[in-house]
């Protein structure tokens, strides 16, 4: 029964030993910023960005319309009257800065809405080529700290060419 178990214990530790596991890496950031449909998600950043800006810029030009009118009157005013412009000027402002705050909200939104389907497309690439070349993980290597990552095992080009996009030695 003993040699039974014992026997049993070592086929066991064996087939642990046996099932190791294949790391590799890649940098999905130059991905991205290769991919062809990255320029058309910048160009739709900057035409939101720039409808964003525009109502942006006819607040600040309401403010600026208030303040010169309020200095040109302010001489002319009583106290009353400056406190009321005063008070409508620090509400303007309070809501340029709100504007902005939103502004800033928005245009993140709109760039995770735009960047969505990128990601999708470069982690089904990431999955296909992991799975064909035997990974069970990938890492990035964009922003983390590897003291070491062997070359050979950086999955970058492989995802590159899955996705079909041609490198430029600029880009590389």
């Amino acid at each position: 029964m003993k040699f039974k178990i014992i026997t049993l214990l070592i086929a066991f530790s064996s087939i642990i030993t046996t099932a190791q596991t294949k790391v590799g890496t890649i940098d999905s950031d130059y991905i991205l910023s290769i991919m062809p449909e990255a320029v058309t998600v910048v160009n739709m950043q900057k035409q939101y960005g720039k409808k964003l800006d525009s109502s942006f810029s006819i607040k600040v030009d309401e403010y600026k319309l208030k303040l010169e009118d309020y200095k040109v009157k302010e001489k002319g005013l009583s106290d009353l009257m400056k406190k009321v412009f005063q008070e409508e000027l620090m509400g303007l402002e309070k809501d340029i800065q709100k504007y902005q705050k939103n502004g800033n909200t928005l245009m993140q939104l709109k760039t995770d809405e735009l960047m969505r389907p990128l990601y999708k497309k470069l982690n089904d690439a990431i999955s296909e080529v992991s799975k064909a070349n035997g990974y069970t993980q990938i890492l990035t290597s964009t922003g983390n700290q590897f003291a070491y990552i062997d070359e050979r095992f950086d999955i970058t080009d492989l995802v590159i060419k899955k996705l079909g996009i041609t490198v430029k030695q600029t880009d590389k």
